[in-house]
């Protein structure tokens, strides 16, 4: 007889078996989980519950102030005029904005992409509608607040240039981040932040930015802010020390007058940059703010270039000026005595080809002393094919033309100095003899900014000391070291021989800069001139007659170039000063460079005899 009841009984307790193993299971997965979460998990989970109920706002931090050699301030901020619009307090966004765009500048196309981020945001977030707001159009907004709900008047900082186009291109400008630029650090996406885009500016934004402080809110549901629980103070960004002299560069403005070109000024054994002013030049506040579009044509467009560093970025055949050069390549290699005499006739033949003196009748027999002094081109012609191309290029080198002097400011040209190799390389062709001729002028393929060539000026003028140029030298409390310079290895006596002709040149009625001559307790100035060529005199003009530089147009005409050193006894300033398009150098260039020289060693003598009393003299122009 079977037992249907046990097997019903077996049934039922396997049934069960399975369901509790079951639950058993899901129980397990359930504390599992629950173990995960709670014991695992806990601070990850703990600090997502803390951030939906928290919020984290960035401060920002006050970008670092930029100061001349004695603590000018050249770069800083000061008050930033805004007006925002917080939706949900405006009944009306379109006609709020229609009402402020009678008091400020607002297009119907900036009112139409505001419209658009009203609608993006949060209602109770406020929308900046503009910025950089002058103080009358900031006190009208305020006066009529009543007449404009939801609108909010508030003040933040900007970027301020007090010196305005006098030190543009040393300091730069600062801009909101291009779209393509890093969004790694948070800060680029704050509404007010600013990045260097040229200059020091540039070069030091990592430090004149700062760092950011923090704000962590206690926030609602819906996103508002119900209190400030925590705070971190912003750091203000790094003080920048520049060893500009500011008012020697407020000078060196003032003597360009309209011109246009290029100031450089050093001190010949520390290679600090005393000026360094190129012309003309552009508010930097304009960028801050938002350039117009009719602003920013002109700076483009404009012929004299106002967007470029002329100082650092300018190339320009250095004139008569690479005669210094020549003249130390020529001694070194022997090939001539500073006895030695050239009888210049007024034209250089050399491969039956002519080459011409600036001076048509010429300058009669002439050694080297007298031929840099009156800037006799036959003579230069002449020890130049004799010395080559090979001795030149290397003095040049050695002088740092057409190299990099590692100003640490961007957009610095090295120029170029010519020689056989790098014409195969440049031009796939041989070096020709007549080349080396023109090349002894300072004309043909050799380009040098007017920083080299202060740069080239203090090594003659300390002894043949290779002096590297300065810019920054000091950074917070931290000082910039001077870049360490090496002795030239040059003989001492054709250095002296060169600097007395450059004394000559300045001093002896014969010399080319004689007009330029000052004396100030006994300090005077030595110095070389320089006419740059831009264009090809031909054949037939030589015959005929030269065009007059005045009467030919402005980009056609000569550059004026001028350098020198002072005091001659003790030197301490090399300067370069090239004015573009201006014709000679003895009549433009020299005596902008004879006025910033002469502040110069007077403001010394001032500094020097403060103490005691003394008066410094006027000085005498001859």
């Amino acid at each position: 007889m079977v037992n249907w009841e046990s097997g019903d009984n077996q049934l039922i307790t396997r049934r069960a078996l399975l369901l509790g193993i079951g639950q058993a299971g899901l129980f397990g997965v359930l504390l599992a989980r629950l173990s995960y979460l709670q014991l695992i998990n806990r601070e990850e989970y703990e600090q997502l519950a803390e951030e939906n109920r928290t919020n984290l706002a960035l401060i920002l931090p006050e970008r670092g102030k930029i100061y001349d050699r004695h603590g000018v301030e050249l770069a800083g901020t000061q008050q930033n005029f805004q007006v925002a619009l917080i939706p949900e307090q405006t009944p009306d966004a379109q006609d709020s904005l229609r009402k402020l765009a009678r008091v400020i500048d607002l297009s119907a196309r900036r009112r139409q992409k505001l419209l658009q981020e009203i609608r993006r945001s949060a209602d109770f977030v406020p929308v900046l509608v503009k910025e950089n707001l002058s103080w009358e159009q900031f006190s009208q907004i305020n006066f009529l607040l009543p007449h404009m709900p939801g609108v909010r008047p508030q003040v933040g900082k900007t970027r301020y240039y007090p010196m305005k186009e006098r030190f543009a291109h040393v300091l730069g400008y600062v801009a909101h981040p291009d779209e393509n630029e890093s969004k790694n650090d948070p800060l680029y996406r704050f509404p007010g932040f600013r990045v260097g885009k040229s200059g020091l500016e540039r070069q030091w934004d990592k430090e004149l930015r700062g760092v950011a402080g923090k704000r962590r809110l206690e926030i609602n549901a819906d996103g508002r802010v119900q209190r400030e629980i925590q705070r971190e103070v912003p750091q203000a960004g790094a003080s920048v020390h520049v060893t500009i002299n500011r008012d020697w560069q407020e000078l060196a403005w003032k003597a360009m007058g309209e011109q246009s070109g290029a100031v450089v000024m050093v001190d010949v054994w520390t290679g600090d940059v005393m000026v360094l002013l190129s012309k003309p030049g552009f508010d930097p506040n304009l960028f801050n703010v938002g350039i117009a579009q009719y602003d920013w044509d002109f700076l483009l467009y404009n012929e004299r270039k106002p967007l470029v560093n002329k100082a650092i970025s300018g190339l320009y055949a250095p004139g008569s000026t690479f005669k210094i050069i020549v003249a130390l390549a020529a001694l070194e290699s022997g090939v001539i005595q500073p006895s030695d005499v050239v009888d210049c006739t007024g034209v250089f033949t050399y491969h039956d080809e002519e080459f011409r003196c600036w001076r048509k009748e010429g300058h009669g027999e002439v050694d080297m002393q007298r031929a840099i002094a009156e800037s006799c081109d036959s003579y230069f012609y002449s020890i130049a094919a004799e010395t080559g191309i090979d001795s030149i290029e290397a003095m040049a080198q050695r002088f740092g033309l057409g190299q990099a002097t590692d100003l640490n400011i961007p957009g610095e040209k090295v120029g170029t100095v010519p020689g056989r190799r790098w014409k195969r390389t440049n031009h796939k062709a041989r070096w020709l003899p007549g080349e080396t001729v023109v090349t002894g002028i300072g004309q043909g393929y050799v380009l040098c900014t007017p920083l080299q060539l202060a740069m080239m000026v203090a090594r003659v003028a300390n002894g043949g000391w290779g002096v590297k140029s300065r810019l920054v030298h000091r950074v917070n409390d931290e000082m910039q070291k001077n870049p360490d310079m090496q002795r030239m290895d040059l003989d001492p006596f054709g250095l002296e021989l060169v600097k007395t002709a450059m004394y000559d040149v300045v001093n002896e009625p014969w010399g080319t800069a004689y007009g330029s001559r000052f004396i100030l307790s006994g300090r005077r100035m030595a110095g070389k001139t320089g006419t740059s060529q831009v264009r090809r005199i031909s054949q037939e003009e030589h015959e005929t007659g030269i065009v007059k530089n005045r009467e030919l147009d402005w980009h056609l005409r000569d550059h004026a170039v001028f350098v020198a050193f002072a005091p001659v006894d003790v030197p301490r300033y090399a300067i370069c000063v090239l004015v573009e398009h201006g014709g000679s150098g003895s009549g433009r260039a020299a005596p902008i460079a004879r006025r910033i020289l002469y502040r110069a060693l007077r403001d010394d003598l001032r500094a020097t005899k403060q103490k005691s009393g003394e008066t410094v003299p006027s000085g005498s122009s001859s």
